[in-house]
């Protein structure tokens, strides 16, 4: 299989329909990685950090506007202790990593979900990571302590707050945490499961979804090439008939 090269270029669906602009990940496989080589847990976890950090990247020089990973779900909460702990600490190590790069790394980050139950360390460097925003054309979603049922129930809970008794479909994607984003054109799911286990309920409505055996920590250049492929195939209709 070949690498497509289309770099800096836009990623087009077929016909003469808009540009790929919103890409989501659900990281699926680094445990099983692990598994399959008689590592632990945490060392699937390790090896699936350093193939998000190409993959993003990769995403971004493909000139794609919005890439949206699923890093941490609510569900999440219940593996093990040593599991979960390995997690966070792989995420403190990336987010300090990108304060020490900030002037290198040319887009911007914004954390889905709850970040109230992260420890204060974590929600700190949350917040200088948040704060720190320029006008660069690419921005990273981090799905953490998400879930696309809580982002629901979050939105209308806001929107109760504020004094509403009636709500339109506008009034609750205002209020989700994706909030003046543009909703996914193509979710990729690695690891060889055909579910999108509660990610981006409201916002998938009408995306494209790939599925892909693939272990996440395996995921290189090409498996996203053959991911935009497929997109590129597809005729995005939005229930109207061409």
């Amino acid at each position: 299989m070949r690498l497509f090269s289309l770099k800096k270029k836009d990623v087009k669906s077929g016909g003469t329909q808009p540009p790929l602009r919103h890409i989501a990940f659900i990281m699926d496989g680094n445990g099983r990685w692990a598994n399959s080589r008689g590592l632990p847990r945490e060392m699937g976890h390790k090896a699936g950090a350093e193939a998000f950090r190409r993959v993003v990247e990769y995403c971004f020089n493909r000139n794609i506007q919005l890439v949206t990973v699923y890093a941490f779900s609510t569900e999440n909460w219940k593996r093990p202790q040593s599991e979960v702990d390995g997690i966070m600490k792989l995420l403190m190590d990336y987010m300090q990593e990108w304060l020490d790069n900030h002037d290198g790394n040319k887009f911007n980050v914004r954390f889905l979900g709850d970040t109230t139950r992260f420890s204060p360390e974590i929600q700190r460097l949350m917040k200088e990571v948040t704060q720190d925003a320029h006008d660069y054309p690419h921005t990273l979603n981090v799905a953490i302590n998400y879930g696309g049922r809580d982002d629901i129930v979050h939105a209308v809970n806001t929107l109760i707050s504020e004094g509403k008794t009636e709500v339109t479909e506008e009034d609750i994607s205002s209020r989700l945490y994706t909030m003046g984003q543009p909703d996914p054109d193509l979710i990729v799911r690695t690891g060889g499961e055909w579910r999108l286990s509660n990610f981006l309920t409201w916002q998938s409505t009408y995306s494209e979804l790939y599925f892909t055996k693939t272990l996440w920590p395996d995921m290189i250049y090409r498996d996203v090439d053959e991911a935009l492929e497929f997109f590129a195939t597809r005729q995005r209709r939005f229930g109207a008939v061409k």
